[in-house]
């Protein structure tokens, strides 16, 4: 996610090089991650922490500094 961001809810994934922009609900916006374990692995992540992605960009357009989420362990 970035500061000067544009609806809709967003955030960026990379995975070996490779981009995608997803929504909220692990739709592709655009780009493609060539991966269906990645894919998979993104979204699982969006469900763990659809809340704070929500609170984190809530935070970003108002231009206060972002909370760090937890990656996958």
């Amino acid at each position: 996610m970035f500061y000067d961001e544009h609806n809709p809810p967003h955030f960026h994934a990379e995975y070996q090089g490779n981009k995608a922009v997803f929504d909220f609900q692990g739709n592709i916006l655009k780009g493609d991650l060539k991966s269906r374990t990645a894919i998979k692995l993104v979204r699982e992540w969006i469900d763990l922490h659809v809340n704070e992605l929500k609170n984190d960009w809530n935070l970003a357009r108002l231009g206060k500094e972002m909370q760090n989420i937890e990656p996958l362990s």
